[in-house]
């Protein structure tokens, strides 16, 4: 069977197959677009590119084995040209601006796919960028703010993970003081009232994650 060169060929990456399913309904009930190939982490998302070379990738950020903004940094050093469209249910600015200095193009949300993915294909196949409304304002609103550093992203997710001052000087060989300066820091740039609102803070904004490996 030839390729016909009028359709835009779509790889789909999710490791939940009830919405893999779902997207290769919508996609491929357009006469424009063809589901080409499927995968379900970072890994196979690398292999199907090499062996299918879609359009369009639609691409998850949170996967096991390997997560997607990893699998778009791979895929875009082997072919630079690559189109990648990623679909998550991450609004937080960090997240989004990960994903799109590793490359993706676009940008939907899990809960829009009906609404916005195939605009959102054809767009990108076409050379735009498409980035939803709500997610441009998260961005913005935090365009001008002070970044957490990695120590202090560091120090954040001890935090998460329950561990006091002390636990955390001890886990990083550092003082108790330093860990002290940290967290004051950290509060101060997130503009959180306490320990358990900057937690809440850097999961909503995607700056930690609890589940990274």
């Amino acid at each position: 069977m030839t390729n016909d060169p009028g359709l835009i060929r779509i790889l789909t990456v999710d490791d939940h197959p009830l919405l893999r399913r779902g997207i290769a309904a919508l996609v491929n009930a357009e006469p424009d677009m063809k589901l080409v190939a499927e995968a379900s982490n970072g890994r196979e998302a690398i292999a199907m590119f090499r062996l299918h070379r879609p359009d369009v990738t639609l691409m998850d950020l949170q996967m096991p084995d390997l997560g997607g903004t990893e699998a778009i940094t791979s895929i875009r050093s082997e072919f630079p040209n690559a189109r990648i469209i990623v679909l998550t249910t991450y609004t937080g600015d960090v997240q989004v601006l990960r994903a799109l200095k590793t490359g993706a193009q676009g940008y939907v949300l899990k809960g829009h796919v009906h609404r916005e993915l195939l605009e959102t294909i054809r767009a990108v196949h076409a050379g735009q960028k498409r980035i939803p409304a709500d997610v441009a304002t998260e961005l913005a609103e935090h365009t001008m703010d002070d970044a957490l550093t990695t120590r202090e992203i560091e120090v954040l997710r001890l935090i998460a993970s329950g561990n006091a001052n002390k636990q955390i000087a001890d886990q990083l060989s550092i003082g108790e003081a330093t860990v002290k300066s940290h967290v004051t820091n950290i509060l101060s740039k997130l503009g959180a009232n306490d320990r358990a609102h900057a937690v809440t803070i850097g999961l909503k904004r995607g700056i930690i994650d609890l589940h990274a490996s």
